[in-house]
């Protein structure tokens, strides 16, 4: 089932990702785990995102514009 995502979300699942690969590369920065723990809070909370589906389309749609994807 493919679901209709907007790009606000999308935006943020790359930028939840690109946060995520610069704190596993530079452990213990502060900043980086408060951005992830914002971008995380923003996408669980989302009413378009409630369902697991929804999520895993958000994912394969944000992957597919990655850089190195």
């Amino acid at each position: 089932m493919r679901h209709a995502i907007p790009h606000d979300l999308v935006r943020t699942q790359r930028e939840w990702t690109r946060t995520y690969e610069k704190l596993a590369a530079h452990p213990g920065r502060t900043a980086l785990r408060r951005r992830l723990i914002r971008l995380t809070a923003r996408l669980h909370f989302h009413p378009r995102l409630r369902d697991p589906a929804a999520r895993m389309e958000l994912r394969r749609v944000a992957w597919r514009g990655m850089p190195g994807s």
